[in-house]
């Protein structure tokens, strides 16, 4: 603080005595102040206590501009260039003008009072002048290594910031008009940019760009006077004859701010530039950048085309276009409500260069940029679609040539299309015309995938599409590419022939197949019109490829809706022809028949169509499948898969049997259940080797609930044989009461396009992930109140756990295999507890079950089952009511 008030008491004395002093002692006076003020301020990290400083400002940028005008006065150009390089950058007792610069760049960054004392100076325009000479003249010094060295980077800095803020004020841009100096360098930007300084490029379009936002009436008069944009424009169209384009872009660029940012004071300055065929200079620049890398020309490229987007909206008077809205359009449409006040296009001839850009080049950047810009255009106003989709049409031609264009150009385009329905609510119908004919023409695969996809995504937006589509012919259209080849897919039958399809045209094939799926759900209409055109035995050919079967089984499940029959003869067929390879075929199909039969009304279907003979001929197919270690063709798949099979395959018999005592009725009277025990028990986990007898004594004793929670919610190591037996005793457990097709063990897999099938490329590593955690009701609660409610509903399911319980035993296991035993049946006996459930399992043949399945077990009173098989015997023997049964 001392420090300021001794300087501050030191210029009060200058003051005082600067009237009675020659101009070159006030200048001597005040340069020997400033190394002190300078001090001072470093001194005191900016932080200045100082009364005088709009004074101060105003005598420094005086002294200033007298040197800049000293130095110039009556010097050829490159004298006077050379000769204010030595003014700004000699430091020490010569450094004058060094001095003053420094002072002056600090006093520019106080506040706007002093910025106002500096421009009122003289300062902009003695400046304006130095940066012409230092852009206009490539001066350049030699160092003492012999290498060639730019300017003074320093010198520049504070050069450059001055008249950054100096320039940004109206006031500032005002005191350049007194010299010609700011239309020359705008010219000489525009003509000499190949002969320029090339270290004085960046610094003066930062200052030219900052005047031209703080461009006033006056200014705008004053370049127009001059022609300014007029010769600029002549003498880009020279330069883009000879200069690189990204050169060409970075001058343009600087001419095109003074166009664009002006509008807003006054139309003059685009009204020139338009009267001199600016657009066509910008088109014929743009169109040199083709084959540019993305990086190269940036950001000057980026720049022009912001501006030339920006200029869309500046027009005099608003665009007015007659709508002609064609239906149907999506409920929630009202072109109304589209109208607003944003930025509407209102210059049409800039935008045409856009879309001239667009459609002569094939660049892929250039391309990409213009269909941003028009995604800009819509975002800023909604209206904006409609004012050129009616009056210039860009995106309806577009579509004409958009096949010609890069992969990414096409992926954008038909996502700018896709917008226009799910941003802007509005069908685009002779959009949509042309589009469907590139999927009809498919002169280029990618193009016709991807404009599909768009299609697909609208499809999925609203059932409207559905009605469209098949209106349009679209839908008939696929079903007949999809004919041909499901015709190319049965001849080959297996073999690899040339006409089969690989890469874009396979994936062209799937998303057809999902735009039919999208095109009949909730449609019965078009799934009739499927039908009608005798499509489902086609169809039907696209599940033995995995990339086709999830649409495929959706356009089937769709047929289900007007004729289960069919449905049924299809699914069941395949699964009854499937190969024992072909396991995620059955897996797929099972899950699909499982999504069917939730409806009630497919009950019957199911089970006239053989289904229920068809899913245990799945399991009898299975035979050894879970042996351990695994032997034959089933070493290629994962036990955990194929158990996987069983659970699904069990899932469908429970789902169909549930609350239809019709099937039910078929299921017990037809001996299914005991078909099912007979299948389960050959699968390979179980023994198959006669009744073992077992008389040990326990050393522990779990329950049926324990063993789930141990052998699938514990560390406790448990043998492979036994975890796949408690698994199916566990499904059986869910079935007995009518809930296992409600379970979910397994994750869902879905292939995505482009993998190999699972069935070539899973092995036995791939497939050990164990299902999901083994899962309880009232997982809280404890083991012992597991199932004491339990209402049966399947008692044949319990005959099946009753003759599977012998079976249960591996040699080597035999205090384990006792043990489970004994919890099986342990469960089987809090199964019957009630007087209801005794009844329901009398008359499903429990006792007949339990004689035949367990005989030594139940007549040898030494076998560890005998004591609790008798209880379970007579608890159900006090319940029959025909003597013979007891008999």
């Amino acid at each position: 603080t001392l420090q300021w008030e001794t300087l501050g008491k030191q210029f009060v004395e200058y003051e005082q005595v600067a009237p009675f002093l020659t101009p070159e002692d006030q200048q001597r006076r005040l340069l020997d102040f400033l190394p002190l003020f300078l001090k001072a301020w470093e001194q005191s990290a900016g932080v200045i206590v100082f009364p005088n400083l709009q004074l101060l400002a105003s005598e420094v940028s005086k002294f200033l501009t007298k040197e800049i005008k000293r130095n110039l006065n009556g010097k050829p150009a490159e004298e006077a260039r050379l000769a204010l390089e030595q003014l700004l950058q000699q430091k020490g007792e010569a450094g004058d003008g060094h001095l003053l610069l420094k002072s002056v760049y600090l006093l520019s960054q106080t506040d706007l009072r002093t910025m106002w004392n500096i421009i009122g100076s003289g300062l902009p325009a003695a400046l304006m002048q130095c940066l012409y000479l230092f852009f206009t003249i490539p001066l350049k010094k030699t160092s003492d290594d012999g290498e060639t060295s730019e300017d003074d980077a320093e010198t520049q800095e504070m050069l450059v910031k001055i008249m950054l803020n100096m320039y940004k004020e109206e006031q500032g841009v005002e005191e350049l008009l007194a010299a010609d100096k700011l239309q020359s360098l705008i010219i000489a930007t525009a003509s000499l940019w190949d002969q320029c300084s090339h270290s004085w490029k960046v610094p003066t379009g930062r200052v030219l760009r900052t005047i031209s936002k703080a461009q006033t009436k006056n200014s705008i008069v004053y370049l127009q006077a001059v022609d300014c944009i007029k010769i600029a424009v002549q003498n880009l169209f020279k330069l883009a004859d000879t200069l690189p384009a990204c050169d060409v872009c970075e001058a343009a660029s600087i001419v095109l701010c003074f166009v664009k940012d002006s509008y807003s004071v006054s139309p003059a300055l685009l009204t020139e530039f338009e009267n001199n065929d600016g657009y066509q200079l910008m088109l014929k620049i743009l169109l040199g950048c083709e084959g540019l890398q993305q990086n190269e020309g940036d950001p000057y490229l980026e720049e022009i085309l912001d501006m030339l987007t920006c200029l869309t909206t500046c027009g005099k008077t608003e665009l007015k276009v007659s709508g002609n809205i064609v239906h149907p359009q999506l409920p929630h449409f009202d072109f109304e409500q589209t109208r607003s006040s944003g930025m509407t296009v209102k210059n049409l001839q800039a935008f045409q260069v856009l879309q001239s850009i667009f459609q002569r080049s094939n660049d892929q950047h250039l391309c990409g940029r213009i269909l941003a810009a028009i995604g800009t255009i819509w975002a800023w106003d909604r209206v904006n679609f409609f004012l050129l989709e009616w009056t210039l049409q860009p995106i309806n031609q577009f579509t004409d040539i958009i096949y010609f264009k890069p992969h990414p150009v096409q992926v954008q385009f038909f996502r700018l299309v896709e917008s226009i329905v799910l941003d802007l609510s509005y069908v685009p119908h002779e959009i949509l015309k042309k589009v469907q004919y590139l999927i009809k023409e498919n002169i280029v695969p990618f193009c016709t995938l991807t404009a599909l996809q768009c299609l697909l995504s609208m499809t999925q937006k609203d059932l409207l599409f559905s009605d469209i589509f098949r209106d349009s012919g679209l839908l008939g259209l696929l079903l007949a590419l999809l004919r041909k080849e499901a015709k190319i897919l049965r001849k080959s039958a297996g073999t690899h022939l040339p006409g089969l399809k690989e890469g874009t045209e396979k994936e062209l094939n799937a998303v057809m197949l999902k735009m039919v799926a999208a095109l009949t759900e909730r449609s019965v209409r078009n799934t009739v019109v499927l039908k009608d055109y005798g499509m489902v035995p086609y169809i039907k050919i696209f599940l033995d490829d995995e990339c086709y079967r999830s649409a495929t089984l959706s356009i089937l499940e769709q047929l289900s809706v007007i004729n289960y029959e069919e449905y049924m003869s299809i699914i069941i067929g395949a699964l009854c022809s499937s190969t024992q390879g072909e396991l995620h075929l059955k897996l797929d199909l099972l899950k699909s028949l499982l999504r069917i039969l939730e409806s009630p009304k497919s009950h019957s279907a199911f089970r006239t169509c053989s289904g229920f003979n068809g899913l245990l001929s799945l399991l009898s197919d299975m035979e050894g499948a879970l042996h351990d270690p695994p032997s034959g063709l089933w070493t290629a798949d994962g036990q955990n898969c194929i158990l996987e099979l069983v659970f699904y395959t069990l899932q469908g018999i429970t789902a169909a049997l549930h609350l239809d005592p019709v099937n039910s009725n078929f299921f017990q009277r037809n001996g299914l259940f005991e078909k099912m025990a007979e299948d389960l028990g050959s699968l390979g986990c179980f023994w198959t080797q006669g009744e073992r007898q077992i008389s040990l004594s326990l050393e522990k004793k779990r329950t049926f609930a324990e063993f789930l929670d141990a052998a699938f919610c514990s560390s406790e190591p448990f043998p492979l044989w036994l975890k796949n037996c408690i698994w199916i005793l566990n499904f059986l457990d869910h079935m007995v009461n009518g809930t296992l097709h409600q379970e979910s063990y397994f994750k869902e897999r879905k292939p995505e396009m482009g993998e190999a099938s699972r069935d070539d490329q899973e092995g036995p590593e791939a497939q050990e992930e164990q299902p999901v955690a083994y899962k309880r009701p009232g997982n809280k609660l404890a083991v012992s109140a597991y199932r004491l409610d339990c209402t049966i509903v399947h008692p044949g399911a319990v005959c099946v756990m009753v003759k599977l319980l012998p079976k249960l035993y591996k040699e080597g296991h035999a205090q384990l295999s006792q043990e489970i035993q004994c919890a099986l049946v342990d469960h089987i006996q809090s199964l019957v507890k009630s007087e209801k459930s005794r009844q329901v399992m009398c008359e499903s043949g429990l006792l007949s079950t339990i004689i035949t399945s367990c005989p030594d077990a139940f007549c040898n009173e030494s076998h560890a089952l005998h004591l609790p098989l008798t209880r379970v015997f007579e608890k159900l023997a006090s319940q029959a009511i025909e003597p013979h049964v007891l008999r």
